[in-house]
């Protein structure tokens, strides 16, 4: 039982270890940052769409990264969905680099559609400035809100982890590492919610023109 425990907590720290690379802080200017999660290669960079507003409530063009490496980058903004709470930005080097982007490792994308309800999951960002900040929980609920302007339906997923200010544009991410949401906000106190990966998927891919991919 002893070992057993034992490669359990080794396969979750290297999960954990392995997150934590596409994971980055998100500045705009104003104090505070968020996190952002590293989705495609090529530096692109999906987080919360609140994360990269100004205090005029619009969203900055650009913001500055810092990367599990330590290095920071400037980005620009690619696209915005303000009613699911989203935006993507591309990390800009200097393009006569080949190596430029060689540390900002995408994460690997899971399928929300196949949730189920109790099922672990982690949560990573910087809350109050802590970096790679891990917490654990649970999927406490598969529902929908209701956005603000357009009154569509949307997906949600709502689990127990522990969130704060920082933890906003990282992700939640399933004991096999992959990321199945992108959490955005606290509920009552103690239910975080997150935009599930499949909908994240589907804004990235209309933003830059891919082909729908969600991978295990």
């Amino acid at each position: 039982m002893n070992r057993l425990l034992e490669l359990t907590d080794d396969a979750i720290s290297e999960i954990v270890a392995r997150i934590r690379r596409s994971v980055v802080v998100v500045e705009n200017g104003r104090s505070g940052a968020g996190a952002g999660v590293i989705w495609r290669p090529g530096g692109y960079i999906v987080t919360n769409y609140h994360v990269i507003t100004s205090g005029n409530g619009r969203p900055a063009s650009t913001a500055r990264l810092t990367l599990a490496s330590e290095r920071r980058l400037p980005a620009r903004l690619i696209a915005v969905e303000p009613e699911i709470d989203l935006a993507l930005l591309k990390a800009q080097d200097s393009l006569d680099d080949p190596n430029r982007f060689g540390d900002l490792s995408p994460a690997l994308i899971a399928d929300s559609r196949a949730l189920k309800v109790g099922q672990i999951v982690l949560a990573v960002g910087h809350p109050w400035g802590q970096r790679g900040y891990v917490t654990a929980g649970i999927i406490s609920s598969l529902g929908t809100a209701i956005t603000h302007d357009s009154h569509r339906s949307i997906p949600i997923i709502r689990s127990d982890v522990i969130l704060a200010p920082g933890n906003s544009g990282g992700p939640l991410v399933n004991v096999v590492g992959g990321v199945i949401g992108v959490n955005t906000l606290v509920v009552g106190g103690d239910l975080g919610v997150a935009i599930p990966s499949h909908l994240v998927e589907a804004f990235v891919t209309q933003a830059i023109g891919e082909r729908t991919r969600v991978t295990a």
